[in-house]
């Protein structure tokens, strides 16, 4: 008995290890082709988050709505991406000037992207505003600036959407947020509230809107990172294990990893992704957990700051 479990084990283990390789390898084969055909808005899509998922989901031969403050800026975007493609298996995407900070503008803009190709179905809301300053340093109007581009905005293109999708009874909308709209840190609280506002509103839609076949994801991210972009040309960049090692060590998200992260999201309808190190996620945990140890250590950390910089 003793033998046979010592040769079962190890065949367990390569059964097993070969099951999951043929699962990752045909849902890989499964979001090349899921995204074809369908129409698909990305906000900000010249950022650098926007710009790796308009070339991810182009090459799959989605027909991208491309959104962004600047139509210089979409216009380049948008010849890269037609000058790296087969034109036989790919659209040429259409462009929309789109401000999240302009409310004013949104209900023209809605109609707008409806008439590109007659309906959504994908919409990818990328866009963000970011601020870092103690709470008595920001006025009420940049509180407000930021709810419009991080809170209102969003939720006022996914309702414009919203009506054609339960029509059509398909549908995907999908908010690229932070981990900060579920754990929330000092001197960043108009962000921290914004984040928290539209991931609320996003899981109630959740619920409200999947018996009409709509699926709703957010993925929750910590900060995007840049580093593994801009290697030095004697950094082992061609080496895909020392790229990947490189990125581990930044302590955030590379554009590539999370566009990929939001292409593998609408192919499988995930509800909910978090991508995050370790010490975020157990941040999370002692928060739900142990909120006033929680609580105590960011304190903390605020005094240290605080102290460092009277002591400069």
């Amino acid at each position: 008995m003793g033998i046979t479990s010592i040769f079962v084990l190890p065949i367990l283990v390569v059964l097993g290890a070969g099951v999951y390789y043929v699962y990752n390898e045909v849902q890989k084969f499964m979001s090349k082709s899921v995204v074809r055909n369908k129409v698909v808005v990305i906000t900000d899509a010249t950022s650098g988050v926007g710009t790796e998922c308009a070339r991810l989901f182009h090459t799959r031969g989605a027909r991208l709505i491309l959104c962004g403050k600047s139509y210089d800026k979409l216009e380049s975007l948008s010849d890269a991406l037609s000058s790296a493609s087969d034109p036989r298996m790919t659209f040429t995407p259409k462009l929309v000037l789109l401000d999240f900070s302009d409310m004013d503008s949104m209900p023209s803009i809605v109609t707008e992207i409806l008439e590109c190709f007659g309906c959504v179905d994908v919409l990818i809301c990328n866009s963000s505003m970011k601020v870092k300053a103690p709470v008595q340093a920001l006025s009420l109007e940049m509180d407000k600036t930021i709810m419009d581009v991080n809170y209102f905005g969003p939720v006022t293109l996914a309702k414009g959407v919203l009506l054609s999708m339960i029509s059509r009874r398909t549908g995907h909308l999908l908010l690229v947020n932070s981990i900060q709209g579920k754990l929330a840190v000092p001197f960043r609280t108009a962000y921290a509230a914004s984040k928290h506002a539209v991931q609320a509103f996003f899981d109630c839609l959740r619920a409200e809107v999947e018996e009409s076949g709509i699926s709703v994801s957010t993925i929750g991210h910590t900060f995007i990172s840049a580093l593994a972009q801009d290697l030095s040309p004697s950094s082992p960049s061609d080496n895909p294990f020392w790229t990947f090692v490189y990125r581990q060590l930044s302590h955030g998200v590379h554009p590539v990893d999370l566009a990929e992260e939001i292409l593998s999201t609408v192919s499988r309808k995930k509800r909910e992704v978090l991508l995050a190190h370790p010490i975020p996620r157990v941040a999370l945990y002692i928060r739900s957990i142990f909120p006033s140890l929680f609580f105590a250590v960011v304190a903390a950390g605020v005094k240290d700051s605080a102290m460092a910089e009277q002591l400069q």
